[in-house]
């Protein structure tokens, strides 16, 4: 899939689309991910801030998305486990940055290499429009060659 089909596609799903969950940018090698979340009437909490669940949502498939796309059919990639901590208060729009670098994917080779299970954790920080964290997610992955 190109990086543009995949755009359009995650930003009309229906669980993205009725949260204000936006993709603004992916790169064409996948490589990279900016994806949005404006805060609405239909996604803030009684305390009119983000659902901390919407702000995990915003994080929640991409890195997995992104290896699949990098790595090929060769490999299985699985969402394994997450974690999020709440920082601040989101009150504005908040952005997520994902990114994952070559020598990443390097370290997903070497460890996969034998057939063996990997499980590599990426941390991702929810911004608001300042920079300010308002929430850190550590997603673990399950990775695995699937040939061996």
């Amino acid at each position: 899939m190109n990086s543009r089909a995949f755009k359009w596609l995650i930003n009309i799903y229906p669980p993205y689309w009725f949260t204000g969950i936006r993709i603004k940018q992916v790169a064409a090698d996948f490589r990279e991910i900016t994806v949005q979340m404006k805060l609405h009437w239909y996604n803030r909490n009684y305390v009119k801030t983000h659902f901390g669940g919407s702000l995990y949502a915003m994080t929640d498939p991409f890195y997995m998305l992104m290896l699949i796309q990098i790595l090929g059919n060769a490999y299985v990639v699985w969402d394994k486990a997450a974690q999020i901590e709440f920082i601040k208060p989101g009150r504005a729009t908040v952005t997520s940055h994902f990114c994952i670098s070559d020598a990443q994917i390097d370290e997903i080779r070497m460890h996969t290499a034998d057939g063996q299970k990997f499980l590599p954790v990426y941390p991702v920080d929810v911004v608001d429009t300042q920079g300010d964290s308002v929430a850190r997610v550590k997603k673990t992955l399950y990775i695995r060659r699937k040939d061996i």
